[in-house]
Order: structure tokens, then C-alpha cells, then sequence
């Protein structure tokens, strides 16, 4: 009797610690709520790989900012202030002009629905824009769409990095380059207040900050050495396999 009690007791304890080793791999994986449960919930499979709940997201985005962005363009264009303000005003129409229509050709092969106006505080920027004068009218354009800008730009690099839909990686792309020259155009004004773009993104960042401790006072740190490069091999690159070298036939 002892015996079999016993037994009992190390089927019971070994039964115990095999579900307390699957437990976590249940719990960390496939519960309800967890990012990779997430991820496969609100993806959804297309021609040109899943299309997740971010991706559809950063579409009606690209789309929102183009609503609000190119009409801003149009009037630095239209109201003619200074020489960087009009040629910024120049970029934002060019760019998004061109985004706009990818974004809307991508959303038509996904047939995802896109809004038709910006959002109520795009349409409050905007509303600032007409409202101001003069110098106060260049530094909320240069900063406000610098400011947006600058946002976007993040997203973006989010989603190329983990998209696995083949339009979507490309309009990102799209998106990156015309941003990238957006933010360079705002900043060759002048106006932008780098200074409010720290603070703002730090209020909203909650990660301890990393990095080197500040020098101490009164003392002067010494002259950095050039890092002298160690040779490396060269190996060139092989033919794109979307082009396939002349001559060449598939037997």
C-alpha cells in the first residue's frame, strides 16, 4: 500500500513539472493578447504576403499625411514668403503628389478603403497656417511639419523592418526617401527649434537614456584617434536575379 502511494505521489509530482515547463511556451506564445498573438489575429493573407493590422495602418497614414501635407505645400507655394519657405512648400507638393498615388494604387490592389479628409488636428494645422502672418507663419510651417515629419519617419523604419508584404516594403521605401527630403528641406529654413523636438520626444520616451556620462567641468577630454581601417576582401556582387545575363539559356 505504501508502495503504490508512493508512486502515486512521483506520477503526480513528475505530471506537475511537465506543465509548469509547457506553461510559459503557452502562455509567452499563443495567449490571447501577446504580440505574436496579435500579430497573427490581425493579419490577413494576400498575393503578396500577409498583410498585418500595422501594415493596413501605416497605409491609411501615408495617405492622411499627403490629405494635409500637399494642401500646406500649396499655400507656402501660393503665398509666396520666403525663398526656402516656397521652395519646402515646392517639395511637400512634388512629394506628395507622388505618394498619394502610390499609396491609392497600393490600397486599390489590397482593396483596403481610405479616408477622403485629414484628421481633426491635421485640419487644426492647417487652420494655424491660414490664420498667421509673416515671420509667425514660416516658423509654425517650418516646425509643425517638421515636427510631423519627424514622427513619420520612425513609423516608417518600424515598418520596413518587420512588414512581410511586398507592397507594402515597396511603398515604404517610397515613403522613406520622399520624408527624408522633406525633413532635410524644413530644416534648410532655419527655423526649426531642434531644441522643442528634444523636449517633445523626451516627454514622451521612457526608456532610461544610455550612453557615456557627460564630461565633468573644467576639464577637456582627450583628442579622439582616427580608427585606421584593417583591410577587407572584395566580393562582387552576383547578377540580379530579375535580369539574367544575355546569352544565357535555361536548357
Amino acid at each position: 500500500m505504501r508502495s503504490l502511494t508512493g508512486t502515486g505521489l512521483i506520477v503526480v509530482a513528475l505530471t506537475a513539472t511537465i506543465a509548469a515547463l509547457l506553461f510559459p511556451i503557452w502562455s509567452y506564445d499563443d495567449r490571447s493578447g501577446t504580440g505574436l498573438a496579435n500579430l497573427r489575429a490581425g493579419s490577413v493573407p494576400t498575393r503578396w504576403g500577409p498583410l498585418s493590422a500595422a501594415d493596413r495602418d501605416f497605409i491609411v497614414r501615408v495617405r492622411l499625411a499627403g490629405l494635409w501635407e500637399l494642401p500646406a505645400g500649396q499655400q507656402a507655394v501660393g503665398r509666396a514668403p520666403s525663398v526656402a519657405v516656397r521652395v519646402a512648400g515646392e517639395h511637400l507638393v512634388e512629394g506628395h503628389t507622388y505618394l498619394d498615388a502610390r499609396v491609392r494604387e497600393v490600397a486599390a490592389r489590397l482593396t483596403l478603403e481610405l479616408p477622403s479628409q485629414p484628421t481633426a488636428q491635421q485640419r487644426g494645422w492647417l487652420q494655424e497656417f491660414s490664420e498667421a502672418r509673416g515671420q509667425e507663419y514660416e516658423t509654425k510651417f517650418a516646425n509643425i511639419l517638421r515636427r510631423a515629419h519627424g514622427k513619420v519617419f520612425s513609423l516608417v523604419a518600424d515598418i520596413r523592418n518587420s512588414t512581410r508584404n511586398t507592397l507594402v516594403r515597396e511603398l515604404a521605401d517610397d515613403a522613406n526617401t520622399t520624408v527624408l527630403d522633406h525633413i532635410n528641406v524644413l530644416e534648410a529654413t532655419g527655423l526649426v527649434d531642434y531644441d522643442a523636438i528634444a523636449a517633445d520626444d523626451a516627454a514622451t520616451t521612457t526608456a532610461s537614456p544610455t550612453g557615456p556620462p557627460p564630461p565633468a567641468r573644467g576639464t577637456t577630454p582627450p583628442p579622439a584617434r582616427p580608427v585606421t581601417p584593417t583591410p577587407t576582401p572584395f566580393f562582387p556582387l552576383p547578377p540580379p536575379v530579375s535580369r539574367p545575363r544575355t546569352g544565357v539559356t535555361n536548357e
